[in-house]
């Protein structure tokens, strides 16, 4: 919305400059967002929300400026508009009040319909709002002066002397003033005589009732409309109008009668006319609303002291109606321009808003988390996040087994079998996850699928010295290939071992377990998984005899089991933060050729021993095997960090210590330089 400086100053006192005057308004929530001087005079253009209709015209924004400037506001209280003992000529009908809950109409004759004085044409045209003619520009004038949409017919054009407000009839027609001709359904609230529409409610005027330079009688329309109705009406036609962008926000019912009043004044003075009737339909007042305001709160909510009168001032100030009650209760009154105030709260932000948000201290509030104890089932929750966050699907399979299968997976585990089982297929409860995994590993096969990443988290049933207990167990099952883009072309990653002690490594990472480790225990790639040289689990890659009791063939399927009893007993869940470093980190990398015969972990933790204090972190980015390297070794690339918290590290330093890693490879491990 826009307004001007000298308008304002109408109705309220001000000192201030301009430049500092839309500083405080924004700072009050009435956000200036351009600022203009023009034709010795300022234009202010406002950002105005959506909850806050009063600001969407001269008054509410005078009276706002006023309780943030601490000037008195200059407002009459005028007394509404001449009531006509006489209506017998004026007949108005309202078909549902919740439409329309107030109408008024006036009837002015002999009216000299013609330009507008400069005063008012200027004023207007400094806002963006084009002149047309003497009536048609009083009645935007009082729309942004009050914030009342007012609309005016030629009442010679209606007929026969009665205004009606309802919805529109199937297959009527309107021609807006616009030139468009609309067409209207139930939906649409209109203005009418008794033989067609004149108007579209709220929105937009009729172009046959329209008032001209040989209009001779009018009547002067104030209303209030249904919102909602307003803006579907509003929508179904795409029109947009100051009137309906008011209505749809809703307007005071206590200014309809008092915008009416004065327009039909300024109507009568400026187009010489004559005041011949007045008629209200519907509400008479706006009904009343109290919200009860401790002083105490005021302190208690916004952490600074303001003083009980202070909040008094700033309210009355607002146009809120004060009452005093007992032990620091203040009764307050809201007006009807103020639908947004419910709660004491709404009016705590108001007394913040006027006091200054700047004068509010910045402070860290004290905030004492409260202790929670991670329980088995918010780890486990947390395990599972893990595991979809890194591709795999969660599988959930059946706790009944055959014992035929159970031992052929778990040999020398004695299962707990049923007494009258169904079939021998579910025979026993299951000793392991792994059976059912290879089953629906089978059935995903079956399905076409190329690529299968399972996992499951349930309870196996064991028996120790006769007595059954169970246990919580994580199952993975990886096979196929995993399709990647790189350089613009497509590749496929063999699933295998690799990849299932990469998934198990990540987990422990996230549940900061230390101390595990993988130790290769035979033939079939099978390594068993240890926390604290305790055994938690094993992974393996499935032998092809198992496989073929499922039916599956020409694939080769990694499987990995956790208990996650022992597991969860070895999480940390404490966290601890760090800063980030201050120095770069330098990174140098190494590839060499390393027999197989020495394993990885063993050349890390002898890497890492060597290049400290200085080596970060070292970890392998590259792993391979083909034609140009010899049978028994593997290709390997490793990348080295290093780094100071004392100072950024010269050449020379990193590459001392480069080069003994890079020895220590060498006359160590056997290790090739590629």
């Amino acid at each position: 919305m826009k307004f001007t400086y000298n308008w304002i100053k109408d109705y309220v006192d001000i000192r201030l400059p301009p430049e500092k005057l839309a500083e405080k308004l924004t700072m009050a929530g009435l956000e200036v967002i351009s600022l203009e001087s023009k034709e010795g005079d300022c234009i202010f253009e406002v950002e105005i929300t959506s909850n806050r209709p009063d600001w969407l015209n001269i008054l509410g924004i005078a009276r706002e400026i006023a309780a943030i400037t601490g000037a008195k506001l200059k407002i009459k209280d005028e007394r509404p508009g001449m009531q006509s003992k006489s209506t017998q000529a004026l007949k108005t009908e309202v078909e549902d009040k919740k439409d329309c809950p107030l109408y008024t109409a006036r009837i002015i004759r002999d009216i000299k319909v013609g330009l507008s004085p400069d005063w008012l044409r200027k004023r207007l045209e400094s806002i963006g709002c084009r002149s047309v003619n003497n009536v048609v520009d009083i009645t935007n004038y009082f729309l942004f002066e009050t914030g009342e949409p007012l609309h005016a017919f030629d009442w010679d054009k209606i007929s026969p002397d009665k205004i009606i407000v309802r919805r529109g009839k199937a297959g009527e027609k309107l021609t807006t003033i616009d030139g468009a001709l609309r067409s209207i359904d139930c939906n649409t609230l209109v203005i009418a005589d008794s033989l067609k529409p004149l108007a579209l409610a709220g929105i937009m005027g009729g172009k046959e009732s329209e008032v001209t330079y040989n209009t001779k009688n009018i009547l002067l329309e104030a209303a209030v409309f249904n919102p909602i109705l307003i803006r579907r009406t509003r929508q179904a036609h795409s029109i947009q109008s100051e009137s309906s962008y008011r209505f749809e926000r809703g307007v005071d019912l206590e200014a309809v009668k008092m915008a009416s009043q004065k327009a039909g004044m300024l109507i009568t003075e400026l187009c010489k006319g004559r005041q011949h009737c007045f008629k209200s339909v519907g509400l008479k007042k706006a009904q009343k609303r109290d919200v009860i305001l401790n002083t105490l709160n005021v302190e208690k909510v916004l952490g600074i002291s303001i003083k009980g009168s202070e909040t008094k001032e700033i309210l009355s100030g607002l146009g809120f109606k004060l009452k005093i009650g007992k032990r620091g209760l203040l009764k307050v009154g809201i007006p009807s321009f103020r639908q947004d105030v419910c709660l004491e709260e709404d009016l705590i932000e108001e007394v913040a808003r006027i006091f200054g948000y700047e004068h509010i201290p910045v402070s860290l509030p004290k905030i004492l988390p409260p202790i929670t104890i991670r329980d088995n089932r918010s780890l486990v929750s947390n395990i599972k996040n893990i595991l979809v966050g890194l591709g795999l699907n969660e599988a959930i399979t059946y706790s009944l087994d055959g014992s035929k299968t159970l031992q052929d997976f778990n040999p020398g585990i004695v299962a707990i079998e049923l007494l009258n089982p169904l079939s021998r297929e579910q025979e026993a409860l299951r000793t392991t996850l792994i059976p059912g995994l290879t089953h629906a590993v089978a059935n995903n096969l079956n399905q076409k699928q190329d690529c299968i990443a399972l996992f499951e988290i349930s309870h196996v049933f064991l028996k120790k010295d006769s007595s059954p207990y169970e246990e919580l167990k994580l199952g993975i099952a990886l096979t196929g290939a995993k399709r990647m883009f790189f350089n613009n072309a497509a590749i496929k990653d063999e699933l295998g071992l690799l990849n299932l002690k990469g998934i198990a490594e990540e987990i422990f990472k996230r549940l900061k377990v230390q101390g595990y480790e993988f130790i290769n225990q035979g033939q079939g790639g099978r390594a068993g998984i240890y926390i604290n040289k305790e055994k938690t689990g094993y992974m393996e890659m499935l032998g092809q005899e198992l496989l073929d009791k499922f039916g599956i063939k020409n694939k080769n399927v990694f499987m990995l089991e956790i208990s996650l009893d022992k597991l969860i007993s070895y999480a940390r869940t404490e966290k601890k933060y760090v800063s980030l470093p201050k120095y770069p980190v330098i990174t140098r990398d190494i590839s060499f050729i390393l027999q197989e015969k020495n394993s990885v972990k063993e050349v890390i933790v002898a890497l890492k021993e060597k290049g400290w204090p200085l080596l970060r972190s070292i970890k392998v980015v590259d792993y391979y095997k083909g034609k140009q390297i010899p049978e028994g070794c593997r290709g390997l690339t490793i990348e080295c960090n290093y780094g100071s918290n004392e100072r950024t590290l010269t050449e020379e330093e990193v590459y001392s210590v480069h080069s003994r890693i890079c020895l220590e490879l060498k006359e160590k491990f056997d290790a090739v330089m590629r």
